[in-house]
């Protein structure tokens, strides 16, 4: 098994969100009438995770896989300019926007199946 080497530390913390909720927003978004919205760009968000996050379901899904946590300062900077998690609320308030999958349905009913089908683990 490849080991895997993390550029961020475990605390850090980013948005998430996975592609069916992109898709569905995307929809949902083009679907809304012109007239209910306010604006042309919208933030949307699914949930919030840390590496730490990760990290531990990865490892309960595959528990020989090996990830080390190894920072790199100039990824780091990059990760540090975005924000830790995003406010939806006009999008939700507009034209209904909604994530089906929080952290939990995310990993198990489609990340964590994903990583099995392409590598058949």
């Amino acid at each position: 098994m490849k080991v895997y080497d993390c550029f961020v530390p475990e605390n850090a913390t980013l948005p998430f969100m996975v592609m069916p909720d992109a898709i569905n927003a995307l929809l949902k978004l083009e679907a809304t009438p012109a007239k209910n919205l306010t604006q042309v760009v919208y933030n949307i968000g699914a949930f919030s995770v840390s590496a730490k996050d990760f990290y531990d379901v990865i490892k309960k899904a595959f528990p020989h896989a090996q990830v080390n946590f190894k920072p790199d300062s100039l990824r780091q900077k990059i990760v540090d300019s975005w924000p830790s998690d995003v406010d939806d609320s006009l999008a939700r308030k507009e034209w209904g926007w909604k994530p089906e999958y929080d952290f939990k349905r995310a990993f198990e009913e489609y990340l964590i199946p994903a990583v099995k089908q392409r590598y058949k683990t």
